[in-house]
């Protein structure tokens, strides 16, 4: 049984953390709607962190790593980030994580959960940028 997450509003780094705990416990997970995810803080700031990491990488050397421009695998990747991947019981939990732009045909019926504690309305300041929004700017076509 797979359960599918709406990610409409809700944010990314409390999402990617709640998912990664799920996962860890060996539930299937699949997110749709990943492009619909929240990133807090202004969107200057925000798209400077991510044009940073895309064309430097995190550590400063042009070889890498770098971010990836689509919304799906820059979900996977955050999520990635919260588990022990080098492991083998993190490599089958990020194996159970399924992250879709939209919603995929074999979900479109299916009834989608919405965490609480990761939705939007928990932020204090309402300035924020979308995961597509960020993903277009580093210049993925999806």
């Amino acid at each position: 049984m797979v359960t599918v997450i709406n990610g409409d509003g809700l944010l990314l780094g409390r999402l990617a953390s709640v998912l990664a705990q799920r996962a860890l416990a060996g539930e299937k997970i699949a997110i749709v709607n990943v492009e619909k995810v929240i990133i807090s803080g202004s969107r200057a700031r925000v798209l400077a962190n991510y044009r940073h990491k895309r064309e430097r990488g995190a550590s400063g050397n042009r070889w890498g790593p770098f971010v990836p421009r689509r919304p799906d695998h820059l979900m996977k990747r955050t999520i990635r980030g919260m588990l022990p991947y080098k492991r083998p019981r993190g490599v089958e939990a990020f194996k159970n994580i399924k992250a879709y732009v939209g919603v995929p045909a074999e979900f479109a019926g299916a009834a989608m959960e919405q965490p609480e504690e990761v939705h939007m309305n928990r932020l204090n300041n309402p300035n924020h940028v979308t995961l597509g929004a960020v993903c277009t700017f580093l210049g993925a076509k999806f």
